[in-house]
């Protein structure tokens, strides 16, 4: 299987790529990103794309995928609508829209979130954005598309957010994993399972194409 990866810096992009590297039915991992990953191994490739608005220039690395992780994303913290938006749903669409053409038989998976609201018209922005986001990509012409809807994610094997003040939250909230999967599983998971289920889906389909945490648990 070969498996096209965005977002492969970012803390859930760690925990895929590893997952992706590990398994044995994966065969090639390409990494796309404006900036290299730093990282070496024999199944792994990279393509950097400083604009990411834009893939047209690199349209003949795109194809012959089996499926995309589509992993990359910011916080909405302090950013206006429009400018959420534009990282959030127009950079999203201009990757997928070429790798639905050139990848029709492709499985495009997408890290939304926990509360994102499919009617697009809710109270809170990001919400409404990632809805609008995942509605577009679901009708895309892919053989399959899933909404990884993740909450708390307990990041493993040395997963690191970019960000230091997530970091910090998260090395402060470690005792804290234990006691959230025993007294709210419906609400966290950890970067090895969300890799894990978006390989699974991959391979073999999800129930439905919205799942939600207690749905990436049970993908095994």
């Amino acid at each position: 299987m070969k498996i096209m990866l965005f977002g492969a810096t970012g803390m859930v992009g760690q925990g895929v790529l590893r997952e992706c590297l590990v398994d044995g039915d994966v065969t090639r991992v390409l990494c796309v990103g404006r900036k290299p990953t730093g990282q070496q191994h024999p199944k792994l490739s990279e393509l950097v794309v400083p604009d990411m608005s834009d893939f047209s220039a690199v349209e003949d690395k795109l194809s012959g995928f089996d499926a995309c992780f589509f992993c990359l994303g910011v916080s909405s913290v302090g950013m206006s609508e429009a400018d959420y938006r534009r990282i959030t749903y127009d950079l999203t669409l201009a990757a997928a829209q070429p790798l639905a053409r050139l990848n029709p038989q492709m499985t495009f998976i997408y890290v939304s979130g926990a509360g994102t609201d499919s009617t697009e018209r809710g109270p809170t922005m990001w919400a409404r954005v990632k809805g609008a986001t995942e509605n577009a990509l679901m009708r895309l012409p892919f053989r399959a598309a899933y909404m990884f809807r993740p909450g708390f994610i307990e990041p493993m094997h040395g997963v690191r957010s970019k960000t230091a003040l997530y970091q910090a939250a998260y090395v402060i909230a470690k005792p804290v994993f234990g006691l959230l999967r025993r007294w709210a599983p419906s609400r966290v998971t950890t970067s090895v399972q969300v890799g894990r289920a978006m390989l699974v889906a991959a391979k073999r389909g999800a129930p439905a194409p919205l799942v939600e945490v207690p749905d990436i648990n049970a993908l095994r």
